[in-house]
């Protein structure tokens, strides 16, 4: 049997692995249109429960995954001043491109043929050439775009817009902040992933979104922005300016 799967994300490669431990006979190949260590976002957080499924599927790479993460048990809540703490969850976060390094040489190992910065346009051709192909290539998939009349996929688009900043402080606990500015009310929901390095996502409603002047903003004057308006929170990891060394930012308003 031959698989491809196209998309090398952590969804791509760990069905990948799955699939060859559990049918080490089959031919998988993973195709991934960005460099192997391309990635698009700061950390990515498992719960205890998530964690227990990956130590029951595949024990190598979770022993390599409990290596490298930052690990929390208690959530804070910041509104009006005080500060709400819930503790006993289980959390774990860690960088998303360790999480890809670590799947992809599990999945060399165990015989999973990796290609890196090859797009594939062509999919009739290649349905010939497999027995399955899987599209796993992210939210704008060029896969569920082609078979659209077949998937049929729906859109509901809501009114909150989102930035996702990075900080080099590293908090204690999942953080959530809520600030009220003139403009309408922002939050944030900002988690540990390494020594040193923090996600820091902020959302409002578009209407204030739009009324604070973020639509037309450049990155650095978004990151002054929520800057000055989580200041008081620094303690907690107000996003730091964008650097190569520290922190950075993904503009997604």
């Amino acid at each position: 049997m031959r698989i491809l799967t196209i998309g090398g994300g952590p969804a791509g490669l760990y069905f990948a692995l799955l699939m060859k431990k559990a049918a080490p006979e089959t031919e998988i190949t993973v195709v991934e249109r960005n460099k192997p260590d391309d990635t698009f976002g700061w950390g990515v957080v498992f719960s205890d429960e998530t964690l227990g499924h990956f130590e029951r599927q595949d024990p190598e790479s979770m022993a390599r995954i409990r290596a490298s993460f930052r690990y929390w048990g208690d959530i804070e809540t910041h509104f009006g001043g005080e500060v709400i703490t819930s503790t006993g969850h289980g959390f774990c976060g860690l960088s998303r491109k360790k999480l890809l390094m670590i799947l992809q040489d599990r999945c060399r190992e165990l015989g999973v043929k990796l290609e890196f910065q090859r797009e594939i346009t062509d999919f009739e051709a290649i349905r010939h050439d497999y027995d399955l192909v899987l599209g796993v290539d992210g939210v704008n998939s060029a896969v569920r775009a082609r078979y659209a009349d077949h998937f049929r996929p729906s859109i509901d688009w809501r009114q909150c817009k989102f930035c996702w900043l990075g900080t080099n402080t590293t908090l204690t606990a999942f953080t959530f902040l809520f600030e009220q500015s003139r403009h309408g009310l922002f939050q944030v929901h900002a988690y540990p992933f390494e020594e040193g390095l923090s996600t820091f996502i902020v959302e409002c409603r578009e209407d204030t979104w739009k009324k604070a002047g973020l639509d037309t903003a450049t990155e650095a004057e978004t990151v002054r922005f929520c800057e000055q308006l989580f200041a008081r929170h620094a303690r907690c990891g107000a996003p730091s300016r964008p650097s190569p060394t520290s922190a950075g930012t993904t503009r997604t308003w």
